[in-house]
């Protein structure tokens, strides 16, 4: 990270905003709080009224039961979402719909036998809530349901079982993908129908919505690429969009009343690789790159076109009017979606300014609500801008950009950033994230994530000895 400004460096909102305006980077923001802070503006949605608008974005724990129920670890994070003073925790957590479709072997799964520990955790975290801030009627929980689909680790975190929408040409080569990887159509119906029970037990359990999520490279996701995928789930718009919505129309159909949400990668870009020297380097294509969903043909830009029509399918299906917005894959464009200044165990260093990272982040999702301008958009990608992400995130919502701003990784040191916010309480700069990567460094080990620079819990924890002797036996060779 030689030579890139720390977030930290910067004494005041000020001196932040002349830097980002000196770089050229397109990072709204505002010097002060306004005292009528959009931040905390309340919400309508679907005959609900959403608190605030600071959001929860889904993540992984790697630390439930080997069955896929919750453990107390994972009931700690969520506690913590739930006492943070956003008013939208939106997916709560990255949820597999089968084990088949596992990221790893302690992912959180909706099935039968998880469904009890999932129902009680969401009405502890109504209680917690509640008794906090003296309500929870005005708190929305949604639940993401997702298949890893490329990157499912079922039954070993270090042997890949992918389950693919497509032969694709790079991918395949990056993690040495088999040909038979690829799903069939008769696979495909038991994913769908997957989907449609894990929803039915979402409902029951008690969230007021369910993610089917369109992002980051996972299978549903990968199949609005299938641009060379032969049958009905492959080639045309209509057939690449088939899995979604018959995901969709299975869960109207089972789940009556229950609301549809999506995060969706709204571009993606050509994946990267590292080199001999430790640098993260495009891999080569020759040509217009068609298998960039939201790409431009470059595999460095973008064209909503398609996310566009996307959207407005799923509103015409099943009136979906709130999506996540994020782009590409942190499996292979990491430093896209999720900026850092340090790299992660099996990444890279930020090839450009992480600020940089940020600002396309920010233009691309601006772009996307400008053209979707009835539908709510929760923000993602805003960690990286540490001390100054209430400014930015401020002055998003001001400019009509997002309606939401959601964190992830700045929740797990620091989940009550949100309340200190909108009670104007100076931020704890002792816990303000980093972009360290440990959360993501022990789960590349097989440890459960968590903050353990920051958060004294995980400094406590057995994992975290095993994580400093882990980074110190691969920084020896």
């Amino acid at each position: 990270m030689a030579g890139y400004e720390r977030v930290a460096s910067f004494a005041t909102p000020s001196d932040f905003r002349k830097f980002i305006e000196s770089k050229g980077y397109s990072i709204p923001m505002v010097d002060e709080l306004p005292e009528k802070m959009k931040l905390a503006e309340k919400v309508q949605y679907r005959g609900r009224t959403i608190g605030n608008r600071w959001a929860i974005l889904p993540m992984e724990g790697w630390d439930c039961n080997p069955d896929g129920s919750p453990s107390e670890l994972t009931r700690r994070r969520w506690l913590r979402f739930a006492t943070s003073g956003a008013k939208l925790i939106y997916g709560t957590e990255a949820c597999a719909v089968m084990k088949e479709g596992k990221s790893n072997t302690r992912q959180l799964t909706m099935t039968d036998a998880c469904y009890d520990g999932l129902a009680k955790m969401v009405e502890e975290m109504r209680s917690a809530h509640a008794a906090k801030f003296g309500t929870a009627d005005d708190l929305l929980i949604g639940l993401q349901l997702t298949h890893s689909g490329r990157f499912s680790h079922p039954n070993d975190d270090k042997r890949l079982e992918s389950r693919t929408a497509y032969r694709h040409p790079l991918l395949d080569k990056k993690f040495n993908t088999p040909e038979s990887a690829v799903v069939t159509d008769d696979e495909i119906h038991g994913i769908v129908d997957a989907y449609r029970r894990a929803a039915v037990l979402a409902a029951r359990a008690g969230f007021d919505f369910v993610d089917v999520k369109q992002a980051h490279g996972y299978l549903g996701h990968e199949f609005l690429s299938a641009v060379d995928r032969p049958g009905p789930y492959g080639g045309s718009f209509e057939n690449r969009t088939r899995f979604f919505r018959e995901i969709v129309q299975g869960i109207m159909a089972d789940a009556p009343g229950l609301n549809i949400s999506c995060r969706l990668s709204i571009c993606d870009f050509l994946p990267w690789i590292k080199n001999e020297a430790g640098q993260g380097v495009p891999m080569e294509w020759k040509g217009d790159y068609p298998y960039a969903f939201g790409g431009d043909g470059t595999g460095f830009g973008w064209n909503l076109d398609e996310p566009v029509k996307f959207v407005k399918m799923a509103h015409d299906l099943c009136g979906l009017d709130m999506i996540c917005a994020t782009i590409a894959s942190p499996y292979y464009n990491v430093h896209y979606q999720r900026p850092a200044y340090f790299a992660v165990a099996d990444g890279w260093p930020p090839p450009v300014h992480p600020l940089e990272q940020v600002a396309r982040h920010l233009k691309v999702v601006a772009e996307f609500k400008r053209r979707c301008p009835d539908i709510m958009v929760v923000g993602s990608g805003y960690t990286c801008l540490q001390d100054y992400l209430p400014n930015v995130g401020e002055a998003v919502l001001e400019a009509g950009q997002a309606d939401f701003v959601g964190i992830g990784r700045m929740v797990l040191s620091y989940p009550e950033i949100c309340d200190d916010v909108l009670n104007r309480r100076p931020l704890a700069r002792c816990k303000i994230c980093r972009t360290i990567g440990d959360c993501t460094n022990a789960p590349r080990h097989g440890l459960v994530s968590g903050c353990y620079p920051l958060d004294g819990f995980y400094k406590e924890h057995p994992h975290c000895a095993m994580l400093k002797e882990a980074k110190a036996a691969k920084a020896a060779r």
